[in-house]
């Protein structure tokens, strides 16, 4: 009997049936995404129509964007109204895209794999002592920036580079960065060329980096510059945010103050700050 009931499944025309993705209903699929990274989950959402609808769902997203993200679409979106209709991917996507704001000094943006808050705040949003005076400074245009521009020091006794920022910071640690180089990068034939001539004075004694938030946080730290010809992510600290509702104020310098030597050949082109779950790139 049990060799009939054999034959008669695998010799005849009917096939057995066996599980597909397709058959996996949307919700376990959703419930399965939810726990994967957004790039991972947009590599899946190609694999079918099942997994494509799925990756559609609000609260797969809302479990990625921060908590805070409708300050940021405030602070940083134009069209709030017209954004705030969109689905939570398609909010996620817009804000993983860089949004300037503040007359175009500022710039934030989400980490596309964590979610993770950055901002950028450009050399033209900082306070520069002397950077009126030609003699000292100088704007320079450049495809290297974000923002298209850096400041470029030819020569001072009195380096001094302040600037804050009043934000709402999702729960986390942030580190602070400078975005600097020695030497002052042009393009001749096509190809980068950097001019080292000018640079002097670093070699001395460190610059100093100062960070200082509004509830008490404070940290300094000392760096000799150093690899011209190439932009370097300084860092000047770290700060934690525990209450994403908090208004933080984030206070950072650079300093050279010592009158006995100048320095000179330096470029300024913007601080970075970012979760530290963030890969930092140049």
């Amino acid at each position: 009997m049990g060799a009939s009931f054999s034959s008669c499944v695998c010799d005849g025309d009917v096939s057995p049936l066996r599980p597909r993705l397709e058959d996996i209903p949307e919700s376990c699929v959703a419930l399965v995404l939810m726990y994967l990274d957004p790039p991972d989950i947009c590599k899946l959402a190609r694999l079918n129509r099942a997994f494509h609808d799925a990756s559609l769902a609000d609260f797969i997203w809302e479990s990625k964007l921060p908590l805070n993200y409708k300050f940021i679409m405030e602070k940083a979106l134009k069209d709030t109204t017209s954004v705030a209709k969109l689905g939570k991917r398609d909010i996620y996507a817009r804000l993983c895209m860089p949004n300037l704001f503040d007359n175009e000094t500022k710039e934030v943006w989400l980490d596309k794999r964590t979610g993770g808050v950055c901002l950028a705040i450009s050399s033209k949003a900082l306070r520069i002592t002397g950077i009126d005076d030609r003699r000292y400074w100088n704007r320079i245009s450049t495809e290297e920036s974000r923002f298209h521009s850096v400041a470029y020091l030819h020569q001072i006794w009195w380096l001094e580079v302040e600037g804050d920022i009043d934000f709402q910071f999702p729960p986390g640690t942030y580190s602070v960065f400078f975005r600097l180089q020695l030497g002052r990068s042009s393009k001749r034939l096509g190809r980068r060329v950097c001019k080292i001539e000018d640079i002097h004075g670093w070699d001395i004694k460190p610059v100093k980096f100062q960070l200082t938030t509004s509830d008490g946080q404070h940290t300094v730290s000392h760096t000799h510059l150093d690899n011209p010809g190439h932009w370097i992510l300084y860092h000047a600290g770290n700060f934690v945010s525990k209450n994403p509702n908090d208004l933080m104020k984030i206070k950072f310098s650079l300093t050279q103050i010592d009158c006995t030597h100048t320095k000179g050949g330096l470029c300024v082109d913007s601080v970075f700050i970012c979760n530290s779950s963030v890969r930092k790139e140049v």
